[in-house]
């Protein structure tokens, strides 16, 4: 059967991970090629096996084969094709198989790259990064095998799940499965799983090549950086599309009006996403300056170890969230490894302290370098901050004995200040010079934009007069904007006066420094982003009334008018409950609204689906909350006024195209390597004195 195929394959991608594992380790260890060579043939021979595995799981769930424990958990006949598809990583087994494919396909892109720079490093890399994939394909083939059936003990009402066949016990296939969470029914969920896992597994392509650095004593060179810089943009690109996809699905899905709520397995995916992006701002200080080499490694160590725990959260359940799966046994093994390597990481750091020494010292609190320190600091101290509120369950429930989960409003408060002032040096830190800077310069470059944005927030907050907080935060966003703003425009003026037209001089521009105007667009991106924060916590507005059909509530300048409640089945197995009501803005139409309810039968689970009015300047977001009876009888309905969320989308793709400019690759020169035929160059340290 495919089912036996495919877990064939799992169990020889796990032996080929293990092979790749061990014999790198011994090949850089005693230096022979041919050995690391084996190791690197076992792992691109992983990618195939696993990725048999993957698509036998995914016809499984196609074809609805309820032999499979899996295909019974989260599909069902009542789901649409395209739904089952995605159900691969829509329960545990196949979310944390998928994992372990990803991982395999990332590390095969690596060494598919020529190696002539980075040889040396080639086996300490892949027994770092196959140790990885190993231990994820290993957790598949142990704990949460998708290829494990359904087993009966005849004369009991007993079910046994087992990848063979119990002593005494039958097979047993069910007419249907339980189909799909309904919550995962979204096209947030489609793409932000992927994204995320992507985002998690492209994180462990950094962390080798600095292990391996550290291992060969090649952390000395700053070339394993640059390599490392270019897999952290590709992880982070991707952990950022996997953000804004979750913050959309939380607005269209969970029914409370916001896309933030500080939720555990939200913040999981935060903390990586913070310590990546000061990786990257740190990387830059040691490629210039040759400085904060320590901050660089240490970063992407905690980097590696926060997807890690993210990944624990989501799996294991430990932390009750929404998005989270039940608890099951990886709790303990996850944990145990996340410690081992953490603890490994850091003691090899401090093995190594004396190859990571800076070049420079900072000569000046007024200058680049002290700011991206500052940025530094203020990255880790939000990280710490989350992962405090994170766990703190666990943490109460440790001393205590209950567990005591904070709020929001923790978050808002601990974090809010942190991040204003690192929005304030997002801005600030293009003005400051290398080495030194001098305050009356930065003064001058700062002056416009400041008088501009204080004028601006200030009639701003003379007309509008609401919370006295939001005049600073907007002040803030306008006072970055513009920054960033005149920065493009002195750009553009200095390329004009050569002769060239505005447009063709901002394409040079940012042709001749795509990092740096990359970078610009990014920081663009995420004010953008702060905006819908900003809105949400100043700005929104709600109401809940009840609402006989003919009558109207009224929220700010729109209104609406309850028409009409009707119910009728709807796809994948749901009863559907709408409302028809009708929007008005200053007494005129604007369009029809129906919020509902969906009822999933075999689920016994039900959404409340809101119905937006998406405008750039604020979103109106309905949803029906409860009702007397179907047709005639009165209803009640929860209106918000959600100003500037849309910016939060475009925030999004802003930020991601920023990634792309800065990412693209520029045209080097090659160098030639001397390599020794058949043999490592001894390298001092670990097992090369």
């Amino acid at each position: 059967m495919l089912a036996d195929i495919g877990l064939m394959a799992l169990v020889v991608g796990f032996i080929l991970a293990v092979y790749a594992t061990a014999v790198s380790a011994w090949g850089g260890w005693r230096q022979e090629w041919r050995w690391v060579e084996s190791a690197r043939r076992a792992t691109l021979l992983t990618v195939p096996f696993l990725t048999i595995s993957v698509v036998i799981v995914t016809y499984s769930l196609f074809v609805m084969d309820f032999s499979l424990a899996y295909v019974v958990d989260v599909s069902s006949q009542a789901m649409s094709p395209f739904l089952r598809l995605t159900a691969l990583w829509g329960g545990q087994s196949g979310s944390v198989l998928f994992w372990a494919w990803l991982m395999s396909g990332f590390v095969a892109a690596v060494l598919w790259r020529k190696w002539d720079r980075d040889r040396d490093l080639m086996p300490y890399f892949i027994t770092v990064a196959m140790l990885t994939t190993a231990f994820f394909t290993g957790i598949v083939v142990f704990i949460t095998n998708p290829f494990a059936r359904l087993w009966h003990i005849p004369g009991t009402t007993e079910l046994i799940t087992a990848v063979f066949q119990p002593t005494g016990a039958v097979p047993y296939i069910p007419q249907d499965g339980q189909g799909l969470n309904p919550l995962l029914r979204h096209f947030g969920m489609i793409g932000h799983p992927p994204t995320t896992y992507l985002g998690f597994t492209g994180f462990v392509i950094p962390y080798a090549f600095a292990i391996s650095a550290l291992l060969t004593g090649k952390s000395r060179s700053d070339e394993w950086i640059r390599t490392s810089r270019r897999w952290t943009l590709v992880a982070w690109i991707f952990l950022s599309i996997g953000l804004v996809l979750g913050g959309r699905w939380a607005y269209d899905v969970l029914g409370w009006g916001g896309f933030w709520a500080w939720d555990p397995v939200e913040n999981a995916m935060l903390m990586p996403w913070l310590t990546g992006t000061a990786f990257l701002h740190s990387v830059m200080m040691t490629e210039k300056r040759g400085m904060l080499k320590v901050w660089s490694v240490s970063l992407i160590i905690l980097t590696y170890s926060l997807s890690l725990f993210g990944t624990f959260i989501t799996r294991t359940g430990v932390i009750s969230s929404v998005h989270s799966f039940s608890k099951s046994a990886l709790g303990p093994v996850f944990f145990v490894f996340i410690g081992i390597t953490f603890v490994a990481s850091l003691w090899l750091l401090f093995k190594r302290l004396d190859t990571l020494k800076s070049e420079h010292e900072l000569e000046s609190f007024l200058s680049r370098e002290s700011a991206f320190v500052l940025q530094n600091v203020l990255f880790l101290a939000i990280t710490f901050v989350v992962f405090l509120g994170t766990v703190f369950p666990l943490l109460s429930e440790l001393v205590t004995g209950t567990k005591i989960t904070v709020g929001p409003p923790y978050f808002q408060k601990a974090t809010g200040p942190l991040f204003a002032a690192l929005v304030l040096l997002m801005g600030l830190a293009p003005l400051f010079a290398w080495r030194k800077q001098a305050a009356s310069r930065l003064g001058r470059a700062a002056l416009a934009p400041l008088v501009g944005s204080v004028v601006w927030a200030g009639i701003w907050g003379y007309t509008h007069r609401m919370h006295p907080a939001s005049y600073f935060a907007l002040w803030l966003v306008a006072f970055v904007v513009m920054l960033i703003l005149f920065e493009f425009i002195k750009g553009i003026q200095a390329r004009m006066k050569r002769g060239e037209n505005p447009l063709i001089a901002l394409a040079h521009l940012m042709g001749r420094n795509r990092r740096r105007y990359g970078g610009y667009i990014i920081h663009l991106g995420v004010v953008m982003i702060g905006l819908g924060f900003i809105g949400d916590a100043y700005f929104q507005q709600e109401t809940q009334v009840a609402l006989a059909q003919g009558e109207s509530l009224t929220l700010g300048a729109y209104s609406l008018r309850f028409d009409n409640l009707e119910m009728y089945p709807g796809s994948d197995g749901r009863e559907v409950l709408e409302a028809t009501t009708s929007l008005f803005k200053n007494g005129e139409f604007v369009r029809t609204l129906k919020p509902r309810r969906d009822f999933f039968v075999v689920q016994q689970q039900p959404m409340t689906i809101p119905a937006v009015y998406p405008t750039p300047a604020e979103d109106v977001y309905v949803l029906l909350v409860g009702w007397e009876e179907i047709g005639f009888g009165a209803s009640t309905f929860r209106m918000f006024l959600n100003p500037l969320i849309s910016w939060t989308w475009t925030g999004g793709f802003v930020l991601i195209l920023g990634t792309l400019i800065a990412a693209w690759p520029e045209g080097r020169k090659k160098r030639a390597y001397a390599l020794a035929p058949g043999r490592l160059q001894p390298q001092p340290g670990l097992g090369g004195d």
